[in-house]
């Protein structure tokens, strides 16, 4: 496959200048393929800023000889055997074979992180892109990616109060206190191991993504209690004004006793009291633990869809979670 860009393009890495310009074509995308953005600008500068991602070897942009940006990747990793990556080319310029470019420097970069892997594991590289991105699912199948998953955006819209929570017996909830910080790590960190995908969390990563962010808000992050004993929480966010269910997770003593839907309504209440009426949250369409069955449950619905597509690059020992052990 040519690795010759058609004339008039030309690709180089992202500097902090490009932000809004590599924003705007992320947005137009998700506009296109989803009637919605689903990303703000915060987002995109604190991925950039991330201590561990370095914008002049993990990202590159796509534009015209005139300077306009109209095309964007980037990727990441963990312990260089689960890779990442996104690529995104405005919709109008998406029949012209800019993604395979794209592709290939992201492709190139995940092959040298291959040797720094453990020995036996399994290396894979991974792509979410639009259900509608027909161009971009394409690309990917050129380049031997099969798809493997998917994921939705599930909202709900409150035309009028919802639900007070029941909360299960012994259990108290309150919002987030200077000092907690560890502690909602490591619940996070533990009922996440039941979701697939999943590999160890890195405390000083997650500070950045969540309490380090300029936007902050510890009155809406929810913690649940037993005693002594965080056995839930929900951390919730604004993405411009969408109120949105950042983070659910319930530790596994305290699951199916009703926790996860008293944390979600908690969170609705909450969002409702301060004239926020659309809320939303992001899951894995085969969640492990079901959770796609309570947010349909409460009345939320699918509003938008991501397919994984993923490429093994070596065959070896899989070191992320692929189904629940007891």
């Amino acid at each position: 496959m040519s690795q010759t860009l058609p004339q008039g393009f030309q690709m180089r890495h992202p500097m902090m200048d490009d932000l809004k310009a590599v924003h705007s074509v992320i947005t137009t995308s998700d506009l296109a393929y989803h009637g919605s953005a689903d990303i703000t600008l915060e987002e995109l500068r604190t991925s950039w800023i991330t201590p561990t991602f370095n914008l002049q070897q993990d990202a590159w942009l796509l534009a015209e000889r005139g300077g306009q940006v109209i095309g964007y990747a980037s990727a990441g990793e963990q312990e260089h055997a689960r890779m990442y990556s996104e690529i995104f080319v405005l919709p109008e310029y998406s029949r012209l074979g800019l993604q395979d470019h794209l592709l290939a420097q992201v492709e190139q970069w995940a092959q040298e992180q291959v040797p720094q892997a453990r020995p036996d594991a399994r290396v894979a590289l991974s792509c979410f892109i639009a259900q509608y991105d027909e161009q971009g699912g394409l690309s990917l199948q050129r380049h031997g990616f099969k798809e493997i998953r998917r994921s939705w955006n599930m909202e709900i819209t409150m035309n009028e109060a919802p639900a007070a929570p029941e909360w299960p017996a012994c259990i108290t909830v309150r919002t987030f206190r200077p000092g907690d910080e560890r502690a909602v790590f490591d619940t996070h960190d533990e009922a996440f191991h039941d979701h697939w995908g999943y590999m160890p969390g890195n405390f000083e990563r997650w500070k950045h993504w969540t309490i380090e962010r300029e936007s902050f808000d510890p009155t809406l992050w929810f913690l649940a209690y037993e005693g002594d004993q965080i056995a839930g929480v929900s951390l919730c966010v604004y993405r411009e004004k969408l109120g949105w269910v950042d983070i659910l997770a319930v530790l596994r003593p305290w699951r199916r006793a009703g926790l996860g839907k008293a944390l979600l309504q908690h969170s609705f209440g909450e969002f409702y009291q301060r004239g926020t009426r659309t809320v939303g949250l992001g899951v894995d369409a085969q969640n492990l633990t079901g959770a796609t069955r309570l947010y349909e449950r409460v009345g939320m619905h699918v509003a938008r869809v991501y397919i994984n597509y993923e490429k093994e690059l070596r065959a070896g020992v899989e070191l992320s979670t692929q189904e629940l052990v007891s």
